[in-house]
């Protein structure tokens, strides 16, 4: 028969039975059961190739084909400028003066100057033929004679030397008006009158009426895919009914120091008149339609400095990371050159907590 005190004992043991058979119970479970690894949700997208052809878009500017810097040859203090910036001026039209009062001077001095020479061969020339005369007749010696025929050809270099230099006076006091030598409008004023101006220093910048350019800013990513001679569409920014096409006339050989862009010329067939200089525009261009690969720029990662993305084996539903050469990039979407096929399955959401060989669950299939 228990006593009282036995019972307290056999009420302290059942607890401590009952620790011991739930560790013994979890001693015997499988250790796979314990350290099953962590399967890590992800959305994504089998790869297929589809024609391309989309249409790219970059905003620009209206400039003209050719522009002149026109400047004066000569230094001196201009005196007049009768165009402005927006003035159409027509070719041979005066559009700005140099004082020239020093110029009218040496005018003066030269043409004096060859009046003398024109005198000194004058002489020369009637005591040559004095000389040659006396000679048929023995009366003067061959040395007078041969002396007469040197002072000739000295006077008649002389009037030659007096000829050209008047001809440069000449054109100096030509050049103290500054000439546009096509049709055009101003863009651009370099001096203002009464300024001391140097010889070459940009005076007006006509923009001639012999062709438009659409001009943009364009990264090197697409000068590379982009087709050769492609058609531009381009139309102004506040009213796209005013349109013209054109083809790229020139590229820039280097890229902008800042924006690390390359400036394209689009050479544009008749264009409307509204499209004047300055005006903004939209040009846009076709690529080519050939079948690319297309992923979701979420789908991008990076490996060792290199784009790449994880590609998910489907049997064993594992991901593996794969390197990618990229076509071209856009906001939502990512073009692929090489590294994927048709049929692979790309992850495009959860790239940034996977690890080679994690095992995946796709969203939306059954746990």
């Amino acid at each position: 028969m228990a006593t009282c005190g036995d019972r307290a004992v056999g009420t302290r043991v059942l607890p401590l039975v009952a620790v011991a058979a739930a560790a013994l119970l979890a001693a015997c479970r499988p250790e796979t059961e314990a350290s099953q690894p962590e399967v890590r949700p992800v959305r994504t997208v089998t790869v297929v190739k589809r024609p391309s052809g989309e249409t790219v878009t970059y905003t620009g500017r209206i400039e003209a084909e050719n522009e002149a810097r026109l400047a004066f040859r000569i230094s001196g203090r201009m005196i007049e400028r009768s165009a402005n910036v927006g003035d159409r001026v027509d070719a041979g039209q005066v559009v700005a003066k140099l004082e020239p009062q020093d110029e009218l001077n040496a005018l003066r001095s030269a043409q004096a100057a060859r009046a003398a020479a024109e005198a000194q061969f004058v002489e020369a020339r009637s005591n040559f033929d004095r000389q040659r005369t006396l000679l048929a007749r023995d009366v003067a010696s061959r040395a007078q004679f041969e002396r007469a025929e040197q002072s000739l050809e000295t006077a008649r270099a002389q009037v030659d030397t007096a000829e050209a230099q008047l001809k440069a006076a000449k054109d100096r006091v030509s050049d103290t008006e500054l000439k546009v030598d096509a049709a055009g409008t101003v863009t651009a004023t370099g001096a203002e009158p009464g300024e001391v101006i140097q010889a070459g220093q940009m005076i007006i910048r006509v923009a001639r009426k012999d062709g438009r350019d659409a001009v943009f800013d364009v990264p090197g990513q697409l000068l590379r895919s982009a087709p050769s001679d492609p058609v531009i569409d381009v139309s102004l920014t506040d009213d796209p009914s005013v349109a013209a096409t054109g083809r790229v006339r020139e590229v820039a050989p280097q890229a902008d120091p800042v924006t690390r862009t390359f400036e394209v010329k689009v050479g544009l067939t008749d264009p409307p008149a509204a499209m004047r200089l300055g005006s903004t525009v939209v040009g846009r261009m076709q690529l080519d339609a050939s079948p690319v690969i297309e992923i979701p720029a979420s789908a991008l990662t990076e490996s060792d400095r290199r784009p790449a993305v994880w590609v998910v084996d489907p049997k064993a539903l594992t991901v593996s990371m794969r390197t990618v050469d990229i076509l071209r990039q856009g906001p939502a979407t990512v073009a692929i050159a090489e590294g994927l096929d048709t049929g692979d399955i790309v992850v495009t959401a959860g790239v940034q907590a996977l690890f080679p060989g994690q095992k995946i669950r796709l969203l939306g299939t059954p746990r």
